[in-house]
Order: C-alpha cells, then structure tokens, then sequence
C-alpha cells in the first residue's frame, strides 16, 4: 500500500435517529459531533434509517396502494409459469 494516501479508520458511534439505537464500529465517515464513549472520544454520525427502523429489517413491511396498482399488476402478472 502507498503511504499517505488512505483515509483514517477509526471508531464511530452510528446513531439511527428514529429509533434511538447506537452501536460503535469503525469506519473512515468522520463528523464535527464527538461523544465520550469508554473514556475515548469518537465522532458520532447520524442516520435517518438503518436496518434498526427500516421497514423491511424490521418485519412491519406495508405496501401503500391508493390506487389499485399492485392488483393491476398481480393480476396482469402473477398467474405466469413458474421458473424451474
């Protein structure tokens, strides 16, 4: 590897904001925040979603239609053969 040209890689706290989890890992994201965590300060990102909140992650999938579209299209495509 040539010197000098890699980011840093260091510890992170990721916190998912709608949920409220936090986990530390390391990685070379980087943020102005920092939080005291163990007796060392690391900087802390903050995340919308994660797989903590993510509807698919979480099991609490919904499917939304207003206007009919996924019948339309099961019923258009769903009765085809099956893939071996």
């Amino acid at each position: 590897m040539k010197p000098d040209i890699h980011p840093e890689y260091h510890k992170v706290l990721y916190v998912d904001t709608a949920t409220g989890d936090e986990w530390v890992t390391r990685s070379t994201v980087t943020s102005k925040e920092t939080r005291e965590v163990d007796g060392e300060e690391i900087p802390v990102v903050r995340l919308e979603i994660s797989s903590y909140s993510h509807p698919f992650w979480t099991g609490k999938l919904r499917e939304l239609d207003a206007d009919g579209k996924i019948d339309r299209f099961r019923r258009r495509f769903g009765g085809g053969k099956k893939q071996p």
